[in-house]
């Protein structure tokens, strides 16, 4: 396994920074700097998408002949990497890196001419229909129901988690055309649009004072058979493979090693007992500790690409991945939480761009206690860790 970048790897690095430098503005950069949630804001994310698009550089992972880069795997992670070290907003993955590589590998011709540009180029946001009330990490037990009617679909249910489905056009959705066999078996999988008559938003404000999440209702909402990917009752298998791309294609070290590189800022500004936060050896321990861990999950990641490019896919080590990468999120806005102290415990609105509220305390203090909240359902979304560790247990280890 050959984890070094060659000669021409590097010359790519260097076109990338070039292009950040010049293209990236201060206001796009501060959302990616500023971000709570998962993503940064709706609007700069798809300004930035847009930028992306019009530089071709916007589907690296996606094959030449559908709009993509024909990068190489390891430009894709150079990509990846510096645009995270220079706070790019991450563009929205639900069209690019979830719905758009089902819809290449098991969609048909016309699915794929009518879908697919409007969501290279951001005229189409999708939202993802899979968690509801009852079925999260047990998500084959969902029960949003689809009954067949001549042409088209009725479906009855909800969805709940829905990232963004208050800016979506269209949903991919899991729901169930059969009770029969195993519940895996009667489980389609669907493409509509979110203007239909009967379908209705309703925003979830997180602990952080985010609208980052909706519950999505449906009431007899009529939905095309055309819109269905593959076969009937054959949703899981589609499922399973955007799921195995969602938790081991996306890569965690590069964004929490440059927060990490943050935290150690802000704790040269903090004071500790007399002294400054990061001369403390028992802060200073804590971090170094979140730091190897970082580097081991960087290297797990390294080795999925070496795999990826010699044309293997995620496999279990996606859900090492998702695990180390989630819960090391977790004790890093821990620890930036505790390193802003105080200025961390004030109720207030976190993104001060167009108010006109006076800040407390230092800039980086309203965005600690917003992120360390929302990470907390870093350990949930996308399967839990008990399920991604049961995963690990079975496929890795054999038990």
């Amino acid at each position: 396994m050959n984890l070094d970048f060659s000669r021409e790897d590097m010359a790519f690095r260097d076109e990338v920074r070039r292009f950040l430098d010049e293209t990236l503005t201060d206001d796009l950069r501060e959302a990616a700097m500023t971000q709570t949630a998962i993503f940064a804001e709706f609007e700069p994310t798809m300004r930035w998408h847009r930028i992306l698009h019009e530089k071709g550089w916007i589907a690296p992972s996606w094959p030449k002949e559908h709009g993509g880069t024909g990068w190489t795997i390891p430009q894709r992670y150079i990509f990846n990497k510096e645009m995270t070290e220079a706070y790019a907003p991450k563009p929205l993955p639900n069209g690019l890196g979830m719905v758009g590589p089902v819809i290449i590998k098991f969609g048909t011709p016309e699915q794929q001419r009518q879908y697919l540009p409007k969501i290279l180029s951001g005229d189409d946001y999708w939202a993802q229909g899979y968690s509801e009330p009852g079925a999260g990490s047990d998500l084959s037990s969902l029960r949003t129901k689809a009954v067949s009617d001549g042409d088209h679909y009725i479906i009855n249910g909800s969805k709940i988690w829905t990232t963004y489905a208050q800016y979506a056009q269209r949903m991919f959705c899991l729901v169930r055309t059969s009770d029969t066999g195993k519940q895996q078996q009667g489980i389609s999988f669907l493409l509509f649009d979110m203007d239909l008559p009967g379908i209705k938003v309703e925003p979830i404000i997180t602990l952080g004072g985010d609208h980052e999440v909706n519950q999505v209702f449906f009431d007899d909402v009529r939905v095309p058979k055309s819109g269905r990917i593959g076969e009937e009752n054959m949703g899981w298998t589609y499922a399973k493979y955007l799921l195995e791309w969602e938790r081991g294609a996306a890569a965690w070290s590069p964004r929490l090693i440059a927060d990490l590189k943050h935290l150690r800022h802000i704790a040269r500004q903090e004071n500790a007992n007399g002294r400054r936060l990061a001369d403390d050896p028992a802060f200073a321990a804590r971090a170094d500790d979140i730091e190897v861990e970082l580097m081991a999950l960087e290297m797990i990641e390294l080795r999925i690409m070496s795999v990826l490019s010699k044309g293997g896919s995620p496999g279990p080590e996606a859900s090492m991945i998702k695990t180390r990468g989630s819960e090391a999120m977790q004790r890093l806005t821990t620890l930036t939480m505790e390193a802003t102290a105080y200025y961390a415990a004030p109720f207030t609105i976190h993104d001060l761009r167009g108010h006109n509220h006076v800040p407390i305390g230092p800039s980086y203090a309203p965005p600690a206690a917003p992120h360390y909240f929302n990470a907390r359902a870093g350990s949930i979304y996308a399967g839990t860790n008990e399920v991604q560790r049961d995963i690990m247990a079975k496929l890795v280890l054999g038990l």
